[in-house]
C-alpha cells in the first residue's frame, strides 16, 4: 500500500497515512486530485480505479471515504478487506465509530492504524490481538497520567510553601 486517506463526503481530509516518501506539495496535490475523483464517482460504480501507475481502492462507510493506493500487481479485494478490518477495529474501539470520533480522537485512529498496518502491509490480522495491544497501550497511558498527576499535586502542595518563604526573604 502506498497510502491511505480518510475524507468526508464534503472533501475534508480526516486522516492520511503515507507509506512512500513524498514532498508535502506532492501529497497535497495527490490528495486534492483523488478526493475530487472519488467524490465525482456515482455510488453504484466500482470501488476500484486506475490512477497514474497505481490502483485506487476505496469504500464509503457512513459519511467517510476510506481510500487506499496500491501497486498495479496488488490485489484489490485484499485491500478492500484491509479497509473493512480497519473500520471494524475503529468500530470496536469507539463503539459505532463516526466521523466525529476520527476528528476528536485522530491520534487514537492513527495508533489503531499503526497497530494494524506497518509500512503499508498488514502486520496483524487478528482483531482480538490488535484490540488487546491498544487496550494495553491505553492502560499504560492511564498509569502515566496518574503518576504525572501525583507528581503535579505534590509539587502544588510544596509550591505555596516555597513561594511564601521566598517572598519574605526578599522583602
Amino acid at each position: 500500500m502506498q497510502f491511505m486517506l480518510l475524507f468526508s463526503r464534503q472533501g475534508k481530509l480526516r486522516l492520511q497515512k503515507w507509506y512512500v516518501p513524498l514532498s508535502d506539495k506532492e501529497k497535497k496535490k495527490i490528495t486534492r486530485e483523488l478526493v475530487q475523483t472519488v467524490l465525482a464517482r456515482k455510488p453504484k460504480m466500482c470501488s476500484f480505479l486506475e490512477w497514474r501507475d497505481l490502483k485506487i481502492v476505496y469504500k464509503r462507510y457512513a459519511s467517510l471515504y476510506f481510500c487506499c493506493a496500491i501497486e498495479d500487481q496488488d490485489n484489490e479485494l485484499i485491500t478492500l478487506e484491509i479497509i473493512h478490518r480497519y473500520v471494524e477495529l475503529l468500530d470496536k474501539y469507539f463503539g459505532s465509530v463516526c466521523e466525529l470520533d476520527i476528528i476528536f480522537n485522530f491520534e487514537k485512529a492513527y495508533f489503531i492504524l499503526d497497530e494494524f498496518l506497518l509500512g503499508g502491509e498488514a502486520q496483524e490480522t487478528s482483531k482480538k490481538n490488535v484490540l488487546k495491544a491498544i487496550e494495553q497501550a491505553d492502560l499504560l497511558q492511564e498509569v502515566r497520567v496518574e503518576q504525572l498527576t501525583n507528581v503535579f499535586v505534590a509539587f502544588l502542595a510544596f509550591c505555596p510553601l516555597f513561594l511564601f518563604n521566598s517572598s519574605f526573604d526578599t522583602v
